[in-house]
């Protein structure tokens, strides 16, 4: 006889219930994310957590018991995978944010010798402010622009993705693409 579930899965609303229907269906979908939706449309169709997992392609009945814990609390945002191992997040939104507003700056070429910003002098702009980041690295730095949405230029510049800047006869200009924000999902 199975021992019985410690926290068995909530009643999921019909939003839910197609959401993950929806991601289960999904063939280009990660693989991880369907196979949490096939196991959490099986417990809610009665089966144990073992036979669930088994119906997804997975083992464990445990991981599938963590899984239902998670969704109870988070809803369907607990589908997506969490931090997975690693070094945790050293800086937080606000220094995230910090970093975000240098680079929204124009250089000044006196206080940071540059004229326009590389990862390295916005590295040194960050240590030296007073306010500032003693400790941040590059890669940091390139990580937050890149999760902002920017991406390096060949001019030696950051530009938010979906946007360039376009030499014309009248001057420069900003070209916006309008499928940018589709084409990086």
């Amino acid at each position: 006889m199975p021992r019985p579930q410690k926290e068995p899965l909530r009643p999921i609303t019909p939003e839910e219930r197609a959401a993950l229907e929806r991601l289960s269906r999904a063939h280009s979908a990660p693989a991880a994310l369907v196979a949490r939706a096939k196991v959490l449309l099986a417990v809610a169709a009665g089966q144990r957590y073992t036979e669930a997992a088994r119906a997804a392609g997975r083992r464990s009945g445990d991981a599938v018991a963590h899984l239902v814990a998670r969704f109870n609390q988070e809803g369907l945002p607990a589908v997506r995978p969490a931090h997975g191992g690693g070094q945790p997040k050293r800086y937080t939104q606000l220094e995230q944010d910090r970093i975000l507003d240098t680079v929204h700056r124009p250089s000044d070429r006196d206080a940071d010798r540059t004229g326009t910003w590389s990862l390295t002098t916005l590295q040194r702009s960050l240590r030296q402010a007073p306010d500032g980041l003693p400790t941040v690295s590059t890669y940091t730095i390139w990580c937050v622009l890149r999760e902002a949405g920017y991406t390096w230029q060949k001019d030696r510049s950051w530009c938010e993705t979906g946007t360039a800047i376009r030499k014309r006869k009248s001057g420069t200009v900003v070209v916006t693409d309008p499928d940018a924000i589709a084409k990086k999902t």
